[in-house]
């Protein structure tokens, strides 16, 4: 089974940005569509960004739409996650997820999760 590690989170200025990382290993990593989702405290795991197997397709939350942007490359084994004109409102939990089934939003689409890493955006 894949595994998952993510890193690049740390504390930001609101308007900053960060690029995220989530290095896979094990099976073939474009077996697996990626996504990447984020966790604040008292609340539930909501999806941020999710990336089809070769690229070609991605989808954002409402709330991110054109200040992050997901990719990948497959030769690398890496997705990433490039955050720009972050906001208080996006300090979380990021996690990276892979599934081998549906190219879901729902946290239940993922079968593999990473650690996590965090994103603190604060003056």
């Amino acid at each position: 089974q894949v595994q998952l590690v993510e890193s690049g989170g740390g504390l930001v200025q609101p308007g900053g940005s960060l690029r995220l990382s989530c290095q896979a290993s094990g099976p073939p990593f474009s077996n697996y569509r990626m996504a990447w989702f984020r966790q604040a405290p008292g609340k539930e795991r909501d999806i941020v960004s999710r990336i089809s197997r070769s690229g070609a397709i991605t989808a954002y939350a409402d709330s991110v739409k054109g200040r992050f942007t997901i990719s990948r490359d497959n030769a690398k084994n890496t997705v990433y996650l490039q955050m720009s004109s972050l906001k208080p409102e996006d300090t979380a939990q990021y996690y990276c997820a892979a599934t081998t089934g549906t190219y879901g939003a729902s946290p239940h689409d993922y079968n593999y999760w990473g650690q996590g890493t965090q994103v603190t955006v604060s003056s």
